[in-house]
């Protein structure tokens, strides 16, 4: 955390998706993103950083998240049927080329409850990814290895051309987070 701080970024998460885009170059001048579940907004400050003064970031998180430059911020629930017309209405007919989410629920400590609850967010956020990523764009999120998880990655193998799992250094070894990372989307209603 401390590092992060230095470097200017608000959370340590950073460099799970630095280490990610380096290896698979995720990002790209004038790109627009997508960032679900943002706050506290590392993820988005990254983004704007590389996408330069021709790229767009939204970020939209449940959680209020202090102002970034050249991010988007909204306040709201991803799964609302409001915040989905705010959003498309927001991109403006511009292509959406990649949609993150480093999102999780609220966590019980019991397993049986938290990994439902993780598999039918990612499963929302899939089915988002779907409605708003032009043809062959790319959708990265945090998923949890166990039960759902396979039956997850079948389907997004079945929503994206290519599917890879990235464990980031960043990590935490024991934590049984990877990241999956979807490319060419086939699932595109744009």
């Amino acid at each position: 955390m401390r590092a992060a701080h230095k470097q200017g970024y608000r959370s340590r998460a950073v460099y799970k998706l630095l280490e990610i885009d380096q290896r698979d170059r995720l990002l790209h001048r004038g790109m627009t993103v997508i960032d679900l579940g943002a706050a506290p907004g590392s993820w988005s400050q990254y983004c704007v950083e590389r996408l330069g003064a021709t790229g767009r970031v939204i970020a939209l998180d449940i959680l209020p998240m202090q102002p970034l430059p050249g991010v988007e911020v909204l306040q709201a629930d991803f799964r609302d049927a409001k915040t989905l017309t705010e959003l498309i209405n927001r991109v403006e007919g511009r292509p959406v080329h990649l949609v993150l989410s480093d999102m999780a629920p609220n966590i019980s400590g019991v397993t049986a409850i938290d990994q439902p609850r993780a598999m039918r967010l990612a499963e929302e956020a899939l089915e988002l990814a779907c409605q708003v990523l032009v043809g062959n764009g790319s959708f990265l999120i945090k998923g949890f290895q166990g039960e759902g998880f396979d039956d997850y990655l079948q389907r997004l193998r079945e929503c994206f051309r290519k599917v890879v799992i990235r464990k980031p250094k960043a990590s935490r070894e024991r934590s049984r987070e990877v990241y999956l990372l979807a490319r060419h989307a086939v699932c595109s209603k744009v």
